[in-house]
């Protein structure tokens, strides 16, 4: 993958699976907002039904990593409004080399592996000797430090300005988040921590083990694979049907191994002696 040289402070084009991403989360909030203002007790049993709690969700929410990061506070405007803005700067500049299918593929792994890891420690506490507080997740900061990471691992080199001022390299940028985290793990936020880190182990396996189209051309690739084989199974089991039938008429008809007909006359050249 080539690398980009250093990059002015600009956001890229709102366009493709960055727009579809950035307006799926702005629309959850507003939605969200509008429900405490018109049914306050029914915004937050929505929230916290689709908030991702791991509790709960080895109880049967089955649902909840795949919502959790759609729901926002609407008290926190601010961190709100950081998180959207990542997302539109770290998915588009990524989008600018990749298909929008990837940029999706890397976004919902890296949800879905904070989850997890929120889940395994959730699961492991009383193993470890301690046990874990039930931490609601919410927001799409799994996704974000995902999609931070395979800008770090792709344009590492590319060099970006922190808090608008100091340039600073992708790679470092992701060491620093990465250091922050385990920090936090000593701290009172470690289920917080834990899940941010999976999130980057999510993005990062996606990056170097998925297909460069994206999760879902692969998988209507192989799909498309699988009716192509099945249809050349059923022309071959034809063929030798129609073989056997002609044979007991006195005729011999031969077929390939793809199931066409082989026309001996092209082949017979003591015709033409």
């Amino acid at each position: 993958m080539p690398r980009i040289g250093s990059t002015p402070f600009a956001f890229p084009d709102f366009r493709g699976a960055t727009r579809r991403l950035v307006l799926w989360n702005l629309s959850a909030y507003f939605l969200l907002a509008l429900m405490h203002l018109a049914l306050p007790n029914q915004a937050e049993q929505l929230s916290d039904a689709f908030s991702f709690i791991p509790g709960i969700f080895s109880h049967g929410a089955l649902w909840q990593p795949f919502t959790y990061s759609l729901i926002h506070p609407t008290g926190a405007v601010l961190n709100t409004l950081f998180e959207l803005l990542s997302l539109w700067f770290l998915a588009g500049f990524l989008e600018n080399a990749h298909t929008a299918s990837w940029i999706t593929g890397l976004y919902v792994a890296s949800v879905l592996g904070t989850a997890a890891a929120a889940t395994a420690i959730y699961a492991c506490s009383s193993t470890l000797g301690f046990t874990a507080p039930q931490v609601e997740l919410f927001g799409c900061f799994g996704g974000v430090f995902g999609l931070l990471v395979a800008i770090g691992l792709l344009y590492g080199d590319v060099q970006f300005l922190l808090f608008f001022t100091i340039g600073i390299k992708a790679k470092y940028l992701v060491a620093i988040y990465a250091l922050l985290s385990i920090a936090m793990l000593f701290g009172q936020q470690r289920m917080y921590a834990f899940a941010q880190l999976g999130g980057a182990l999510a993005g990062l396996l996606f990056v170097r083990l998925a297909p460069r189209r994206g999760i879902s051309f692969f998988f209507s690739e192989g799909w498309y694979g699988l009716r192509n084989r099945y249809y050349r199974w059923k022309r071959r089991r034809a063929a030798r049907k129609f073989e056997v039938y002609m044979n007991k008429q006195g005729r011999t008809v031969r077929f390939d191994g793809n199931g066409r007909k082989i026309d001996d006359h092209h082949n017979d050249k003591s015709r033409w002696n």
